[in-house]
C-alpha cells in the first residue's frame, strides 16, 4: 500500500483532517475524495486512496467539518460550505497545472457538480458513487439537527428536478463513471437516472451497476478490491484525451490518407446519442454520432447497423437528402462506445415559429417522397413505442382506441421518427428548402399512418395542437400515400401520442436547447392533452 501522509488543513477557524499520498510532479493526476454525509468520513476511503496511488496518482481526501477527525459542527456544515472547504483544499494540495480527478459519495454528487462548474475544464475526469443533487435553494441552509429547514427542502418530492448541479454535469465533456448500486435506500432511483441522463449529454460516460452493493459504496470498495480496481481504471481510461482514446484512434483510420482531424464540437439537438462536428485539417466536415446511454449502448449493434445500411441505400436515391456514410463500429468494438462517422450536411434544424407555415409543409412534401423509397430489401417491421399497460390513468378512452389489434395496412418504406428535430433547412422566402434528413436508426417498414402520426404529435407539442391536427392533410396534399380513415387511423395517430405520457417534457430537452425555453412541462401537457382529445372528436 502507497504511503499516506496526514495532514490539516484550516478554513474559517476549523481545522480540516486529511490523508494525502505521493507522486508529486510525476503524477498522472491529482485524484480528490469527497465522503458522504452523517457518519462519512474520510476512513473509508482509504483503500480508494490507495489504489489511485497504485495507478500513478496523487490522491487525497479529507474530512469536511463535523466528520471524522475534523473540527466544527456538522448541523452548521452546509452544501455552500462543503464546497467552498473542497475548494480551499484543492487549490492549497493539488498541482495547477495537471489534470483534476474529482470522486464523490452520496452528497457529495452535489459538491462534484459544483467543482465541476468551478474548475472547469480542469476537471478530467468524475467518479460519481450513488450520488445526490439538490435544489438551489438547500445550498446556502445549515443542514440542522434533521428537523429543520434543509431537510424540509430535500425531502420535497421532485425538489431535485431543476437542480443547478445537472447542468453543470449536462456540460461536462470529460471522462465521467457512475457507479450504481443494486439497492439504494437513500436515492431515489429517479435522482439516479437524472445523473446518468445528465452525464451522458456530454461526457464519456459508463454507467455501470454493482448488483450486490447498497448505498455506502465507500465501504463496498473497502471490502472487494476487484470492484475497486475495476472502478479506478474505469475513471482513470483515456485520461490523458479526457476518455475518447479509442475512439481518436478509430476515426483517424476512416479519415482519407493524410487528412487529421483539427477540431471537434458538439452538435446540439440530439437526444438518443452524443453528435459531433469534426473539422479536418482541410476544412472537411464530418459528423459522429455515438451511442453513450446505457438503453442505446445494448441496442447500438443493431440501430448503427441499419443506420448504415440505410445511409448506403439512400445514396441511390433522388430527392432524400441525407449523409454520406464514413465508417461504423456498431458493437463498440473500436471506439470507447459504439459509433458512426457520417459527412455533414448544410442547414441546421428550426424550431422556431418563422416561416412556420411553409417549413410544415416542406416537411409534408419531404415525408411523401420518403415514403416512395423501394428498398433492396425490407427494413425491419415497426415496432409499436406503448401500448395499453404503459400508459398511466386518466386516458382511458383514447387507451381503448390502442387496446384492439393493428388496422389492416399497406406497408411501406418509414424513417420511423421523421419530426422538426432530424430535418434541416436552408434559405428563407422562396429558397426555403429542406437539406438534409437525418437519424435514420428506427427505419422500419410499416402503415405510411405511423410517420404521419409522429411527426403530427411533434408539432403539436412545439407549436400547439392545430399543427399536428392539420399535418395529415398537408401530407396528402404533397403526394403522401393513401392514409386510413376514421378510427383506423385514430389507432395509429394515438399509439404514437400516448408514447409521450405522462412527461411530455421529457424529450423536449434538444428543443430547449435550440432556444424553444418556453416549452416547459406545464405547456407541453397541456398540449398533449388537447392534441389527443381534438384527435378523438376528429377520428373516432
Amino acid at each position: 500500500m502507497s504511503e499516506l501522509i496526514p495532514f490539516t488543513h484550516v478554513i474559517g477557524g476549523e481545522r480540516l483532517s486529511g490523508l494525502t499520498t505521493g507522486g508529486g510532479e510525476r503524477a498522472r493526476a491529482t485524484v480528490v475524495l469527497l465522503h458522504g454525509a452523517g457518519n462519512g468520513s474520510k476512513e473509508r476511503l482509504v483503500p480508494l486512496l490507495a489504489e489511485f496511488a497504485a495507478h500513478g496518482c496523487h490522491a487525497l481526501a479529507f474530512d469536511f467539518s463535523g466528520h471524522g477527525q475534523s473540527t466544527g459542527l456538522l448541523p452548521e456544515l452546509s452544501l455552500r460550505r462543503r464546497f467552498e472547504q473542497a475548494v480551499s483544499v484543492i487549490d492549497a494540495r493539488a498541482r495547477v497545472d495537471g489534470p483534476l480527478v474529482l470522486v464523490g459519495f452520496s452528497m457529495s454528487g452535489q459538491t462534484v457538480a459544483d467543482l465541476v462548474r468551478h474548475y472547469g475544464d480542469r476537471v478530467a475526469a468524475l467518479g460519481l458513487c450513488a450520488p445526490a443533487v439538490y435544489a438551489a435553494e438547500a445550498w446556502d441552509v445549515p443542514f440542522g439537527a434533521g428537523d429543520g429547514r434543509f431537510s424540509e427542502i430535500i425531502r420535497r418530492p421532485g425538489s431535485w428536478h431543476a437542480a443547478p448541479g445537472l447542468d453543470a454535469l449536462r456540460a461536462f465533456e470529460g471522462r465521467a463513471v457512475l457507479a450504481v448500486p443494486g439497492t439504494d435506500e437513500v436515492i431515489p432511483p429517479a435522482v439516479t437516472e437524472a445523473f446518468s441522463q445528465a452525464l451522458a449529454r456530454r461526457a464519456q460516460f459508463t454507467h455501470w451497476e454493482l448488483p450486490d452493493a447498497g448505498h455506502r459504496l465507500g465501504l463496498w470498495f473497502g471490502g472487494h478490491p476487484d470492484d475497486r480496481r475495476e472502478f479506478v481504471t474505469a475513471v482513470l481510461t483515456g485520461l490523458g484525451e479526457r476518455g475518447w482514446t479509442a475512439t481518436r484512434a478509430w476515426v483517424a483510420k476512416q479519415l482519407p490518407e493524410g487528412r487529421t482531424v483539427d477540431k471537434s464540437a458538439f452538435m446540439t439537438g440530439g437526444w438518443s446519442a452524443q453528435m459531433r462536428r469534426l473539422t479536418l485539417d482541410d476544412g472537411t466536415e464530418l459528423a459522429l454520432r455515438t451511442f453513450v446511454k446505457p438503453f442505446f449502448r445494448r441496442h447500438a449493434p443493431g440501430l448503427l447497423a441499419r443506420e448504415a445500411e440505410i445511409l448506403t441505400l439512400l445514396a441511390e436515391q433522388e430527392g432524400v437528402p441525407a449523409a454520406e456514410l464514413v465508417g461504423v463500429d456498431a458493437t463498440g468494438e473500436h471506439c470507447d462506445h459504439p459509433s458512426l462517422l457520417m459527412s455533414v450536411l448544410p442547414g441546421r434544424v428550426r424550431v422556431d415559429e418563422e416561416e412556420l407555415g411553409p417549413r410544415v409543409d416542406l416537411l409534408a412534401g419531404q415525408l411523401a417522397r420518403i415514403h416512395r423509397i423501394v428498398p433492396r430489401q425490407r427494413p425491419r417491421p415497426y415496432q409499436a413505442w406503448t401500448s395499453p399497460a404503459a400508459v398511466p390513468p386518466g386516458w382511458e378512452r383514447a387507451v381503448d382506441v390502442i387496446r384492439r389489434d393493428p388496422p389492416p395496412y399497406d406497408g411501406c418504406f418509414l424513417h420511423r421518427d421523421f419530426h422538426p428535430g432530424n430535418v434541416l433547412f436552408t434559405g428563407s422566402g422562396a429558397g426555403l428548402r429542406v437539406s438534409g434528413v437525418v437519424d435514420w436508426v428506427e427505419t422500419s417498414w410499416g402503415p405510411a399512418d405511423l410517420d404521419v402520426a409522429h411527426c403530427s404529435t411533434a408539432l403539436a407539442l412545439l407549436y400547439g395542437p392545430g399543427y399536428g391536427l392539420g399535418f395529415r392533410e398537408r401530407y396528402e396534399a404533397r403526394g403522401g400515400r393513401r392514409l386510413a380513415v376514421g378510427p383506423e387511423h385514430l389507432y395509429w395517430r394515438l399509439l404514437d401520442a400516448l408514447a409521450y405520457v405522462p412527461d411530455a417534457a421529457k424529450l423536449a430537452g434538444p428543443w430547449r436547447e435550440l432556444g424553444r425555453t418556453d416549452l416547459t412541462p406545464k405547456v407541453l401537457g397541456e398540449r398533449l392533452e388537447a392534441y389527443v382529445t381534438g384527435l378523438l372528436e376528429r377520428y373516432a
